[in-house]
């Protein structure tokens, strides 16, 4: 299907901009008043915490906890009815009220079933846990619709098309735009408003999955992208993308304009305005990303292109301190490193883990790896599964994991090529005395990764800040 809507616009709206009956009106206003020019579609979290409460609840049920389950059953009932008696006439409240009710009764019975079971199956999960967005995508349709706004909810497994990798699930894009061009360009030509649920999808046999860390991003790009959208909005809680994270920078400048590169760079290694797989459906067919804060929304954000004017040197500093670094080493010369790096590789493939830096010796054929801390057991689990006979036999010295690291990066388009940049990075951690532990620079020369002691990485954050001079202004308006 070859047709397209015209001047399309995709909507995103997170967890905090859905998080209460405030929010949801204020992304209402905004829904409404970009309906009125251009045909949308609005893809929604659920309310902030829900997901949290709903992992919660499931996780309960496998413990055999009841108490919690029944407790956290009646929290979910009670803050959405709450929020519906505030948002929606009398008149509408009613068929809302049967709505939350039969979401949370699907919910309950999957809940009750792994209650039973003593297990948390992870089909099952992907089945349940979005229960939160279709009640977010419930009360804001409820609502545009109770203003005389033309508005549908529809569930992503409608829409998004995907493999069977439950609860990190990859779209189909064939399938998907073919699905998701029959099903929404209908709606918007008669005018009306799509509201969908972000973060699931289905296999092709409509068995419900989710998209993982940052799903509710990712399925709104994927949209933009199979319906050739003009742009797409990601409505946040934050004025765009800054130099450095004002909670450890003071003077940090909003970024007016990032390429998709840059973007994914500083999201990878801690910025969390998008996930890096956000951009990837729309890189190709380049449409542009506003990064948006739904509590400001007179401030203009930043724009994500595929080039930028200036972008000379560091753009950014971003930092992750929730890491952990695995270091492995082979207990003779005589035994490959490639080889040894090479399954160490494959094993966190398998367990479905990114690896965030690899450095290694070219002598001791030793090498380091960084993960994410939530990824820690998930990989020590495979590592020793497919290094265990190695292990065992003394060919291999046993694994030794840091937690008491941090990840620093900085991150710029302009940085290739730039003479003397490297040393300038140095100079500034040694004049902090910050110890570097690992570094890593790729081909493309985008990112320098630097992994620093946990305790130091707040001073070393600044110190690349200042150093840079990215909370210059006459910078900022050379970036512009």
């Amino acid at each position: 299907m070859t047709k397209t809507v015209e001047a399309l616009l995709v909507m995103k709206f997170g967890g905090t901009s859905v998080g209460s009956p405030e929010r949801i009106r204020m992304a209402a206003d905004l829904i409404a008043k970009s309906a009125a020019a251009r045909p949308v579609v609005v893809v929604l979290s659920a309310m902030s915490k829900v997901t949290d409460l709903l992992l919660d609840t499931l996780k309960s049920a496998e413990e055999g906890q009841q108490g919690a389950v029944e407790e956290n059953l009646a929290a979910l009932r009670s803050r959405h009815i709450e929020a519906c008696d505030e948002l929606l006439p009398a008149g509408a409240r009613e068929a809302a009220y049967e709505g939350i009710d039969a979401i949370i009764a699907g919910f309950e019975r999957v809940a009750r079933g792994m209650l039973m079971l003593g297990e948390r199956p992870p089909r099952s999960v992907d089945d349940a846990v979005t229960a939160g967005e279709k009640l977010s995508v419930l009360l804001c349709t409820a609502l545009l619709r109770s203003r005389g706004v033309a508005a549908e909810a529809i569930h992503g497994t409608e829409l998004i098309v995907t493999d069977e990798q439950f609860g990190d699930a990859s779209p189909l894009l064939e399938a998907t735009e073919e699905r998701s061009r029959s099903r929404l360009f209908p709606l918007l030509e008669s005018g009306h408003v799509a509201v969908v649920t972000g973060f699931n999808g289905a296999t092709h046999n409509g068995v419900p999955t989710t998209l993982g860390r940052g799903g509710s991003d990712f399925s709104a790009s994927i949209l933009a992208a199979v319906l050739d959208a003009e742009e797409l909005w990601i409505w946040t809680d934050v004025d765009g993308i800054l130099s450095a994270d004002p909670r450890v920078v003071s003077g940090t400048r909003i970024l007016p304009e990032v390429t998709y590169n840059e973007a994914a760079e500083l999201a990878y290694n801690g910025a969390k305005v998008l996930h890096p797989r956000t951009l990837a459906p729309l890189i190709e067919k380049q449409i542009p990303v506003w990064i948006k804060n739904s509590f400001r929304p007179q401030e203009p954000g930043t724009r994500i292109v595929s080039r930028i004017k200036d972008g000379h040197g560091v753009r950014a500093i971003t930092s992750l301190a929730k890491v952990a670094l695995i270091s492995i080493e082979a207990a003779s010369t005589s035994m490959s490193g490639a080889q040894l790096m090479a399954r160490a590789l494959t094993a966190a493939a398998r367990a479905h883990v990114e690896v965030l830096l690899l450095t290694r010796s070219s002598f001791r054929q030793n090498f380091c790896m960084l993960v994410r801390s939530e990824d820690i057991d998930a990989v020590m689990e495979s590592l020793r599964t497919e290094l265990g006979l190695e292990l065992a036999h003394g060919y291999v010295h046993p694994i030794d994991v840091d937690h008491s690291v941090g990840l620093l990066a900085a991150v710029g388009e302009g940085m290739k090529g730039t003479p003397g940049l490297a040393g300038k990075v140095f100079t500034a951690l040694s004049e902090q005395k910050v110890n570097i532990i690992a570094i890593a620079q790729g081909s493309s020369e985008l990112t320098i990764a630097i992994v620093v002691k946990q305790e130091a990485l707040d001073d070393a954050v600044r110190a690349l800040h200042q150093a840079c001079r990215l909370g210059d202004e006459r910078r900022t308006e050379a970036l512009v």
